[in-house]
């Protein structure tokens, strides 16, 4: 079952749709809904896809595809900020394909340095960083600056920014960023051996770095990458 806000955004995502065959902006989006920032919009985006009402297509640069809509919604009226649509009850229609369009960059937080080589301490910050929304997948993401050589064999370089889906589970092998002792941070590759945690980097002048399992937690898994070419 969807949320008020969760319902008065796929109206308002279909109708325009249906209209143009484009889907509105992220800053259209937040004015219709009355919200305060783009990362509210996110957030109900990323709900919708986890429930099956809307897609991103990862082959095609920033789009949105709606899948369905809730059961007994048809024509919407033009959506209010202030109420939830309306709904009318309809006989069922036959399904028809709704057209794919495209969407503007989703801004995420970003929480400043992490090390790819020796771990140092995730700062949190109030920045945000803009991101393709075809570069995330579903869930909360945030965004971390790479500093250190020690995952260059992974294309992960100096002044990258680590595009992260939070999380704080692993499978072996993911790359993920892993909080040691409470107070460091770092990002690298996650593995088991025997009852210890590894830490692997992607870099061959760098050792691997055991943990006792207490000693690490996962905070979240390698999403995508950007870089900056000044």
């Amino acid at each position: 079952m969807l949320t008020a806000k969760q319902q008065e955004l796929l109206i308002f995502i279909q109708k325009r749709l249906e209209e143009g065959g484009v889907s509105p902006s992220f800053d259209e989006m937040k004015d219709a809904l009355d919200l305060k920032s783009k990362s509210g919009i996110h957030r109900l985006i990323s709900a919708l896809e986890e429930r099956g009402f809307i897609r991103r297509l990862p082959n095609r640069a920033r789009a949105l595809e709606v899948l369905k809509m809730p059961e007994g919604v048809i024509r919407t009226q033009p959506v209010a900020t202030d109420k939830v649509v309306p709904l009318k009850q309809a006989p069922a229609a036959p399904a028809r394909q709704i057209p794919i369009a495209a969407n503007d960059v989703i801004e995420i937080p970003l929480h400043g340095r992490i090390a790819a080589g020796v771990p140092i301490e995730a700062m949190e910050s109030d920045r945000m960083l803009p991101v393709p929304a075809a570069l995330l997948g579903s869930g909360e993401h945030y965004a971390l600056e790479v500093s250190g050589d020690s995952m260059i064999e992974a294309g992960i370089l100096d002044g990258d920014y680590a595009l992260i889906q939070r999380t704080d589970v692993a499978r072996e092998g993911q790359i993920v960023v892993a909080l040691v002792n409470d107070e460091e941070a770092t990002l690298k590759y996650f593995r088991r051996e025997g009852p210890r945690v590894r830490l692997d980097p992607a870099n061959a002048s760098y050792e691997p770095q055991f943990y006792e399992p207490g000693q690490v937690r996962i905070q979240g898994k390698l999403a995508g990458l950007l870089r900056r070419y000044n």
